[in-house]
């Protein structure tokens, strides 16, 4: 795992360097440049953390929590994850505003997604009552 770490942190540094060469030059490409790195180390992430969702599931289903909410949580975590890298790439082409916006939708979107576990741990709440 720590040489995946390490091949990781090396492909983002160099492309790191690279979009900084770019940006001199052509800021549109240094952007690419940037998503398409993103993509490629969210993408190598995928793979390298699928056959733990099997395990991570095991857990779960022993502890007794119902699929649901480990659905709710990969998919807050995703929208987290994309909306944090969203923000910032706007804000290294210097689009701060855009950043914001993407922010409060990511907000919006995990606020929205939880709302039927929020509804749940109420009726729960109001049945103990």
């Amino acid at each position: 795992m720590t040489d995946r770490c390490f091949m990781t942190a090396g492909f983002c540094l160099c492309s790191a360097i690279l979009a900084v060469l770019l940006r001199q030059h052509c800021r549109e490409q240094s952007m690419l440049l940037a998503v398409a790195a993103c993509t490629a180390v969210i993408g190598s992430f995928a793979a390298f953390a699928a056959p733990m969702l099997s395990e991570i599931r095991d857990i779960f289903s022993t502890a007794g929590v119902p699929d649901s909410y480990l659905s709710l949580i990969f998919k807050a975590a995703a929208i987290c994850i994309i909306t944090r890298i969203t923000a910032e790439l706007c804000r290294d082409s210097g689009e701060g505003a855009i950043a914001s916006a993407a922010e409060m939708w990511g907000q919006g979107a995990v606020t929205l997604i939880s709302l039927p576990l929020i509804k749940e741990i109420l009726d729960s709440v109001t049945g103990l009552l």
